[in-house]
């Protein structure tokens, strides 16, 4: 229940975040070209709201017909599924139809150009792509690129079990992605991988083995919610007394390579030898000082003998490279952009039979968040949000901010204004639609919470 409630606390922080910064941008810009916001909401709020505020007038600006930011109700919905401005003349999600009869009045939206409409619909999205950036420029600047050398990671990778099926094994060191050599300052490289004809790796610190990726890789992959981790080797960082590795005379430095017979490269096997003579004797070999030995133990019934181990950044060399404030800002607009491009790239996979089962609604994205609240994982998740949110907003679907720009560039082009009757029927269209894709993604994840 612990760590449910520390991802969904991340999730509603990380969506406030967005959705605040997101309909900042459409107000702003429509404060910018006198344009009347009536409401400012994180949320929605259907019926009642938990919370609003609006500004009180001076009889002087209640009379005027300048619009100010007192114009607005500022409140917080009980629906948090985003959250929306309410901008005088414009039809949108409210479909105030009775607003929209009346005379169109100068302060209005629909009463300004179309290019001033235009960059107030597009200022959402700039300020979702303009906040990743920054983000991005802030975890350089702060917490500098740390990076694991996949080469230098002498134990290779532990592979899930799709990447098995497709040639890969546990202890590969993943070197190329068709021919080229992957780089760990690159987010990407995981995707340059599962998009690559041929990944090619080291295997038993001797061999290159090409490997084949199949077809739509990715989908596979997302069944088993990964593609390999590092594997870490058992090197005991502590003993706790009176445990069976303090009896059997283990000591911190101390690296187990076997259990009996059976060698134990990494944690992973360590743990499943250890589960299998679960309250049993054996034998442990441990490397000490460059010397190997045989210790004798007794595994306790629930198959642990009391260590703790080394993190894994005691072991491999961690490259850190440092950004300063100057630096960083670049820094910020290559990841953004990096992953802004990867996203789009990803998507089409969407339109296929498997994307489409790979849809996920809040809760996939609630389990991007770590367990434990951890700062940093919290910002790159929240700025890659931000980037997806950018992305999904510009796309031509009416009721998103895509749709209305689809029609304003049609008006720019076309010097023709379509109806404002044919507006609201593709607003209602494309309502439609949102509601069905938001039950059918999270209906996906209820499937697979409960069936996988």
């Amino acid at each position: 229940m612990e760590t449910f409630l520390i991802k969904a606390a991340q999730l509603v922080a990380a969506l406030a975040l967005l959705v605040i910064i997101h309909e900042f941008g459409h107000y702003i810009f429509a404060r910018i070209f006198g344009i009347k916001v009536e409401k400012f909401y994180l949320f929605f709020d259907p019926w009642f709201s938990l919370f609003k505020y609006k500004p009180k007038k001076s009889a002087a600006q209640a009379d005027s017909d300048r619009a100010t930011w007192r114009d607005t109700e500022y409140g917080i919905g009980w629906l948090p599924l985003g959250g929306y401005v309410k901008i005088a003349g414009m039809i949108d999600e409210s479909m105030d139809k009775e607003q929209m009869a009346k005379p169109a009045q100068p302060w209005e939206f629909r009463s300004k150009p179309a290019y001033q409409r235009l960059l107030v619909m597009v200022a959402g999205v700039l300020m979702n792509f303009v906040l990743a950036i920054l983000i991005y420029a802030g975890i350089a600047w702060h917490w500098g690129e740390k990076y694991i050398p996949v080469e230098k990671a002498y134990e290779g990778m532990d592979y899930v079990e799709a990447a098995k099926a497709a040639g890969f094994r546990d202890g590969d060191i993943p070197l190329l992605a068709d021919g080229h050599k992957l780089d760990m300052t690159n987010g990407d490289y995981l995707l340059d991988m599962i998009e690559a004809d041929t990944v090619t790796v080291l295997r038993n610190h001797k061999d290159t083995v090409n490997i084949a990726i199949p077809e739509n890789f990715i989908f596979r992959l997302n069944d088993d919610k990964g593609f390999f981790t590092y594997r870490v080797p058992v090197f005991v960082a502590g003993v706790v007394n009176g445990e069976p590795a303090d009896e059997a005379g283990l000591l911190p430095g101390d690296r187990i390579i076997k259990v009996d017979t059976t060698s134990t490269p990494s944690y992973t096997e360590f743990v499943a030898e250890l589960s299998k003579r679960a309250g049993k004797n054996a034998g442990l070999t441990v490397e000490r000082n460059g010397e190997i030995a045989t210790l004798p133990i007794k595994i306790n019934d629930a198959g642990k003998i009391g260590i703790t181990l080394k993190p894994i950044t005691d072991i491999y060399p961690v490259v850190t490279r440092h950004y300063t404030f100057f630096e960083s800002i670049p820094k910020g607009w290559e990841i953004g952009t990096n992953r802004l491009v990867s996203y789009v790239s990803s998507m089409k996979y969407v339109a296929t039979a498997e994307g489409a089962k790979s849809l996920g609604g809040f809760g996939a994205i609630g389990s991007m968040f770590p367990e434990k609240w951890n700062w940093l994982s919290f910002w790159e998740i929240t700025a890659f949000l931000s980037v997806a949110l950018a992305f999904m907003n510009i796309l031509p679907i009416p009721a998103l901010d895509g749709g209305h720009i689809m029609f304003l560039l049609y008006e720019i082009i076309s010097r023709r204004k379509p109806s404002e009757k044919f507006m609201e029927y593709m607003q209602v269209a494309g309502m439609a639609f949102l509601i069905l894709l938001l039950l059918y993604a999270n209906g996906n994840d209820i499937y697979r919470f409960v069936f996988k």
